[in-house]
């Protein structure tokens, strides 16, 4: 890839933005790699689990200033659009890819870099990283690429307004605190600690895992009663695997389950 590289290990794939020297800024190109990748995870059942984080001492810094947002001030009206549609596929792809993803993140995490941590289902930080959403500064709106609807969903309301409207960095501590980060590691345990959890899901069962997703997913815009009677669909379903009669069946022998993902 292009700016990032992917390793697979015990069914994780590790995706690492590597462009170190510019705080691993996004490029047009990079952004259509990213989503290609996530969209190729619908169908390939050899990755259960993703990890997703920053070559060197940060995350992400978002869109590269010179090779992105130079060149959309000289942009056409319709080619903006074609930009801002282009970067919210890559939050569409990483939402309805069926595994879950870790996002390790450490130093700067600021403006898209910010949306693809918090497009992933589990945040790792670090007391030094800042996590940042500075559409504000300039001149642009808080709405971008989903960050209005699932930003409020992660830290409240009034906490996402309050990061919106000033796009003031969020330092690690209180990240944790207001639920941005599911935990804080040293830089030096940060690497290893995502892959761990990553490891642990991708143990579990995974299609039980990809419905759990989908339903996170799908249940924001569903009533209550609406959502009880889709859920009690999705897992009646999953009672249709084997991986539910494995776990049964270990339970009675007092054994570990061993899930297989079907």
């Amino acid at each position: 890839m292009n700016g990032a590289r992917t390793q697979l290990d015990s069914k994780v794939l590790t995706v690492t933005l590597d462009r170190p020297a510019r705080k691993n800024a996004l490029t047009f190109e990079l952004y259509r790699e990213l989503t290609d990748t996530f969209t190729s995870l619908q169908s390939d059942a050899a990755v259960r689990a993703v990890v997703l984080t920053g070559a060197g001492a940060d995350f992400c810094s978002g869109g590269d200033v010179h090779e992105i947002i130079g060149p959309l001030t000289r942009s056409s009206s319709q080619q903006l659009l074609e930009f801002t549609q282009m970067t919210g596929d890559l939050v569409k792809a990483m939402r309805a890819c069926p595994q879950p993803i870790v996002a390790a993140v450490d130093g700067v995490c600021a403006g898209a870099g910010a949306i693809l941590a918090m497009a992933s289902d589990l945040r790792l930080g670090t007391e030094r990283s800042r996590v940042a959403f500075l559409f504000v500064r300039v001149g642009l709106a808080g709405c971008d690429m989903g960050a209005c609807s699932m930003l409020p969903r992660i830290i409240g309301l009034g906490r996402a307004s309050e990061l919106l409207y000033t796009g003031r960095a969020l330092p690690g501590k209180t990240a944790l605190d207001w639920g941005f980060y599911n935990e804080l590691c040293s830089p030096e345990a940060l690497g290893e600690r995502a892959l761990e959890l990553a490891r642990t899901i991708a143990q579990g069962p995974s299609m039980a895992h990809a419905m759990t997703k989908a339903m996170l997913r799908e249940e924001w815009a569903l009533p209550l009663f609406e959502a009880i009677d889709a859920e009690a669909r999705a897992q009646a379903a999953c009672m249709e695997t084997n991986d539910f009669r494995r776990a049964y069946e270990a339970f009675v022998a007092k054994q570990p389950p061993h899930f297989e993902g079907n």
